[in-house]
């Protein structure tokens, strides 16, 4: 599978993340789809044809391996890949959208189109919560489908066809089990991370709107008081007039001497 796409896409996404969505990113490349594409799709390349059951009841082997995999392992890593990277395109479209609508009225409007303000605030946080959502999801999948982490080297298998119960074996059960251990340990940070980023933003966001709230009352409070003060010193600091005996007015002190 070719994840080169899905690469460029969260490359450009990156742009427009928090610090913490940065490093976000920098988990799902280094030890998510750097490792799906190095070792894990070898290490579970031939998965079936290496699981051996001791009998020759045809079909058995193959209900067996149903039985024990209803889902592949390796292809529900990469659906786990797929589903928690998808929903940070919602904020690339929604930029995309700001720059669309920026052409059409051929003017500026937004400040900046990447910050997470407005209808992006919104945006960024449904993706934070569907990520959250697709992490949990899928480790909670791992875990019923596959009674737990664990990849057992012996097998004991009674499904139909099998006359009896047989042992099957697992090839590279310890391996399978370092590889699995690395995903859940990956999709428990990745939780992590997603929680920290969403309290991170909804923080922000309440202290710029108490900034906005507070802030500006004082300063226009403040403005308002400053010209009353000036004209009160300004009559203050005007000087008295006094009539003379010829009918003129003049300063109270040269009229005093």
């Amino acid at each position: 599978m070719n994840w080169g796409f899905l690469e460029n896409v969260l490359s450009g996404v990156n742009r427009y993340s928090t610090v913490i969505g940065r490093i976000w990113l920098s988990v799902v490349f280094l030890f998510r789809i750097l490792v799906y594409v190095a070792a894990a799709e070898q290490v579970w390349k031939d998965e079936q044809k290496d699981f051996v059951c001791n009998t020759q009841q045809p079909g058995c082997e193959n209900a067996c391996f149903d039985h024990l995999y209803p889902i592949s392992q390796v292809r529900l890593w990469a659906l786990q890949l797929i589903m928690v990277s998808t929903p940070s395109l919602l904020v690339a479209l929604h930029v995309a959208y700001r720059e669309h609508r920026e052409a059409r009225h051929k003017r500026k409007l937004y400040q900046d189109k990447g910050s997470i303000d407005g209808g992006l605030f919104c945006t960024y946080t449904i993706s934070l919560v569907f990520k959250t959502a697709f992490e949990v999801g899928s480790l909670l999948a791992f875990y019923f489908l596959y009674n737990g982490f664990d990849v057992p080297i012996l097998h004991r298998c009674d499904q139909s066809p099998c006359p009896n119960t047989v042992d099957c074996y697992i090839a590279k059960a310890k391996e399978k089990k370092i590889f699995l251990c690395i995903m859940g340990s990956t999709s428990i940070l990745c939780i992590t991370l997603n929680v920290v980023e969403l309290m991170y933003i909804i923080w922000k966001r309440l202290w710029k709107c108490f900034s906005r709230r507070y802030v500006p009352k004082e300063e226009k409070a403040f403005s308002y008081s400053r010209p009353s003060v000036s004209k009160v010193n300004t009559f203050v600091s005007a000087e008295p007039t006094a009539n003379t005996e010829d009918g003129s007015t003049q300063p109270a002190s040269t009229a005093e001497n």
